[in-house]
């Protein structure tokens, strides 16, 4: 038994070692448009580079641990959605080390983060159509990410955790507008969305953009857990205009 234990052990100490990080592709919306939260990169190689925000796996962690901990010092925030990307393994993908990457994407409401935190760890919003050039893989986790996030809303309301607690049918349909980046027949996305029955209509306005305003609506918790776990279909996402 002891021989067998020793074997295995000497197994382990001849083998090389690398390491695994997490990156979070962590997207926020400000009622107008899709933003990623990007940040220089604070070691070498490529320091001062713009990067997504990751960190190494520590021994004690799992890479879902470890993101919601990288997740937390930078934006402050906990129980957000996050949901596990791909895992990244060409060899030479970073040139610091023999690196496996677990990404992971995340949805946060701009408005309730941490500015201070991430203004301390040199954090910034990008919109999608401006965001700078990304080191390593970085900028094809950003397209995996966006792919993803366009298959999930076509049947199931993460897009949703972007917005509000109180929004109007029109920022509602500005958030699919931006994750789609097409036009939404403006009829047709009212009706749909109504038709769903998990929106309460708070009877409140919003006139910020006009006189006569528009109602602020809130989800209905139960309504809108059951369509996370049964999905829905938005074909309206099709119906669009140039």
């Amino acid at each position: 038994m002891e021989f067998a234990k020793n074997q295995q052990n000497s197994w382990y100490e001849h083998k090389e070692k690398m390491y695994v990080a997490v990156d979070c592709i962590i997207f926020g919306f400000d009622n107008e448009t899709l933003k990623l939260l990007v940040f220089k990169r604070e070691i070498d190689p490529l320091k001062g580079d713009w990067s997504l925000i990751g960190s190494f796996v520590r021994p004690e962690e799992s890479a879902n641990q470890a993101a919601l901990r990288t997740l937390k010092d930078v934006t402050g925030l906990e129980n957000i959605f996050l949901d596990e990307l791909k895992t990244y393994t060409e060899v030479n993908r970073d040139p610091g080390a023999r690196c496996v990457c677990v990404a992971q994407y995340a949805l946060i409401r701009i408005d309730d983060h941490d500015k201070e935190l991430v203004n301390k760890h040199g954090a910034y919003w990008f919109s999608l159509d401006d965001l700078p050039k990304l080191v390593l893989d970085h900028d094809q986790m950003v397209k995996d990410a966006l792919e993803k996030l366009r298959d999930k809303a076509r049947f199931f309301p993460i897009g949703f955790e972007l917005l509000p607690e109180h929004f109007t049918i029109p920022q509602m349909q500005t958030l699919y507008e931006q994750i789609f980046q097409k036009k939404i027949d403006t009829r047709n996305f009212r009706k749909k969305v109504l038709s769903l029955d998990f929106l309460k209509n708070t009877e409140i306005k919003d006139k910020s953009s006009s006189k006569k305003g528009a109602y602020l609506y809130k989800f209905d918790k139960k309504k809108y857990d059951s369509l996370k776990q049964t999905g829905f279909n938005l074909p309206i996402i099709k119906e669009t205009r140039s």
